[in-house]
């Protein structure tokens, strides 16, 4: 069922053209692919150099949505789990990322769009899952 009042098609669609562009500009620019867990999993384990992108990557990450307060309100998330839920549903995460060598963002936007056969057997086997798993916690489960 689609929640009419809050459907945001142009800031949806503003918001993947903005993310689109930034993991273009990113390979374009440094050669590397924008995927969230590979840039962190470098901080976690450092290898020469590749410190300081990573941290001012994060960073605009963290202070984005602080500079997006500055302009406009943010929205107020609405979790339906609680917290020994969200802690397993992060581990489950990082545990997919590293058995699919990357993330939604890694082979989801940037592995895709280079039309990666590996991206997109991970794209479509997250996905899956991700509805196999709304599908059971919703109508199975209750």
């Amino acid at each position: 069922m689609i929640d009419w009042e809050h459907f945001t098609p142009w800031s949806s669609l503003a918001g993947g053209l903005v993310i689109g562009a930034a993991a273009a500009m990113f390979i374009l620019l440094n050669g590397r692919i924008a995927g969230i867990s590979g840039i962190i999993g470098g901080l976690l384990r450092p290898s020469g150099g590749g410190i300081s992108w990573r941290l001012a990557f994060v960073a605009g990450l963290l202070f984005a949505p602080a500079a997006y307060a500055l302009l406009t309100d943010l929205p107020v998330p609405t979790i339906d789990a609680g917290f020994p839920l969200l802690v397993l549903a992060g581990f489950l995460v990082g545990v997919g990322t590293s058995y699919g060598a990357g993330c939604t963002s890694g082979h989801g936007v940037c592995g895709i769009s280079r039309l990666s056969p590996r991206s997109l057997v991970a794209t479509a086997a997250f996905m899956a899952a991700g509805f196999a798993t709304v599908f059971v916690m919703r109508q199975l489960l209750g």
